[in-house]
């Protein structure tokens, strides 16, 4: 085992010493060391109750014969970072979360692992720090809030978002705004629709790294603690056999999260994090292939903000195991995959079955013939952007406006809020990419104001940043190249004519060659606003987002 390094032998007398000073006993160094990283503190919502789940993952670490040791991993809440420069620091977080997991797990000599996020950066950086580190791990989330309710309906953080811009626009009162306020977050847990944290924890169980009910079990059911008793068990199995990370997050395991990705309709943050995750385990995953996927891939779930169910919902449906069955009938998944449970896809899925054709549409009556992700390219993105088409109003699917510039999101919400865009304009965002950001913040204010202002089926918002998994209707992110290493963004002038055509996956400005060729020769980079500390290492470190905004030493 790992932790013989520092158990075994006289020359570990020192570090037995120290394990001594922990308390621990004789037979405990004895049996094998798993380390739990708990991402519980008091400020996420999501994450009020990991202490809750890491007792439980304790427990069934010590019933299976291992002795867990705990050890934090940050985490910060993006609603409460979002509109001000708290969001700058969200996505770099991703980053540090999987260094000091790498450092931790590696210093310490664990022999297996046991992840306990919940909330957007949390998921995919403890999944890259997995497979990074490459021992046996298992995860087990916090899992969602419930939803709230107003006026007898089902609600959420994102309804609160728009409600902000109905405020704004004049089309609702304070006393309704302060009732969404009290109503729309009642529990603790990761807020209630298929937004980023969700998005992650689903995927989690897709790729292979969380067990059954990994990304749907409400956080507030005692079935959630049970898992995690499963979890702290399963990790003792894993580790016997010796199945590591990268035994289970293969190239066809990314294939298989990208297809339920299409069908469940996830976050367009996945098309982030699912690269960076391949990363790190050797694998360089086009976000190309998205499309390819998505063409074959039927969208069968329409969980808010796309529609007016939530993770609950499709819990008691059937959970992530009932649309995968629904997707295998297709042959479109490869289930002869290994798995954290020790079983393959086929054998975890086999009789879980769709109790709700409500929540999750049988295969042969989707929502959609595609898939709820598509990939733009054009002379506007040249490398690529990304769109939750099945967020996306029928009507704003093919969209051709004037383009309205803004060089950051502040001075974006202010127009809109100010009613100076009107039907039909491209809201333009720029130098809000991960390098011009820096730390590509997400647009879920601009986005709700739109939609507040009853907007969302005549106005498209296309930026070089990224997008909450609240957002809904034509919000195009993750521009590549972003505006900051000159890519045709930062070229584009107000009034030029931007076309959108999501069928095609294209995005295009008109504008001539020759002209663009004098923007560029009169385009000059601006200078970093933020020199210091962590956000200045990320920007001078950080990749595009079509490659994932990975970090990479320079040549």
């Amino acid at each position: 085992m790992r932790s013989d390094s520092v158990k075994r032998g006289s020359q570990s007398a020192p570090h037995r010493s120290l394990l001594n000073a922990l308390g621990l006993t004789k037979e405990e160094m004895e049996r094998p060391i798993i380390g739990i990283v708990s991402s519980q503190n008091d400020i996420v919502p999501g994450h009020m109750n990991l202490d809750k789940i890491v007792e439980a993952v304790k427990m069934g670490v010590a019933m299976a014969g291992g002795t867990p040791i705990v050890f934090p991993a940050i985490a910060v809440c993006d609603g409460i970072a979002m509109g001000h420069v708290g969001m700058k620091y969200s996505l770099v977080t991703r980053e540090l979360i999987a260094d000091s997991t790498e450092a931790m797990a590696l210093a310490h000599a664990f022999d297996a692992l046991v992840m306990v996020p919940n909330c957007d950066k949390n998921v995919p950086g403890l999944l890259m720090a997995a497979a990074r580190v490459n021992i046996p791990t298992i995860f087990v989330s916090g899992g969602p809030m419930l939803a709230g309710k107003v006026d007898g309906c089902k609600t959420s953080l994102s309804s609160l978002f728009e409600a902000v811009g109905a405020f704004n626009a004049g089309k609702m009162t304070e006393e309704k705004l302060e009732e969404f306020e009290n109503k729309a977050c009642p529990t603790c847990g990761s807020c209630s629709g298929m937004y980023t944290a969700n998005s992650m924890n689903c995927l989690t169980e897709v790729l292979g790294m969380g067990l059954k009910g990994n990304g749907t079990i409400p956080a507030v059911y005692s079935e959630r603690i049970r898992l995690a008793k499963h979890a702290g068990m399963k990790i003792m199995e894993l580790l016997e056999k010796n199945i590591r990370p990268r035994d289970i997050m293969t190239l066809d395991a990314f294939k298989n999260a990208l297809t339920m990705d299409m069908a469940l309709g996830c976050s367009t943050n996945s098309m982030l994090h699912l690269p960076a995750i391949a990363h790190e385990t050797g694998i360089e995953l086009d976000i190309d292939m998205a499309n390819e996927i998505s063409a074959k891939t039927p969208n069968l779930c329409h969980l808010a903000p796309a529609g007016h169910t939530y993770i609950e919902d499709l819990n008691e449906a059937g959970g992530i195991y009932a649309v995968m069955d629904e997707i295998s009938k297709l042959g479109l998944l490869k289930t002869d995959l290994i798995t954290c449970t020790g079983k393959t896809v086929a054998e975890n899925i086999k009789g879980c079955i769709n109790r709700n054709h409500d929540v999750i549409r049988p295969a042969e009556n989707p929502y959609s013939e595609n898939g709820g992700i598509a990939v733009l390219k054009g002379n506007l993105a040249p490398n690529s952007c990304v769109v939750k088409r099945s967020a996306v109003a029928p009507e704003m699917l093919k969209h051709e406006g004037p383009a309205r510039v803004f060089d950051c999101e502040e001075d974006a919400l202010k127009a809109i809020n100010s009613g100076k865009i009107v039907d039909g304009d491209v809201v333009v965002i720029r130098y809000e990419g991960p390098k011009g950001g820096p730390g590509m913040r997400e647009m879920l204010n601009p986005t709700s104001a739109i939609m507040g202002r009853g907007l969302g089926s005549t106005v498209a918002l296309v930026t070089d940043g990224r997008f909450s998994g609240a957002s809904r209707g034509a919000s195009i992110g993750h521009v590549s190249p972003e505006a900051a290493v000159g890519g045709n963004i930062a070229l584009i002038e107000e009034g030029d004519i931007i076309q959108i055509d999501i069928p095609a996956n294209t995005i295009n400005f008109v504008v001539s060659g020759e002209e663009l060729a004098r923007r560029r020769a009169n385009w000059k980079p601006r200078k970093p606003e933020i020199t210091t500390g962590v956000l200045a290492r990320y920007a001078a470190l950080v990749t595009s987002g079509n490659r994932g905004a990975v970090l990479e030493l320079p040549r």
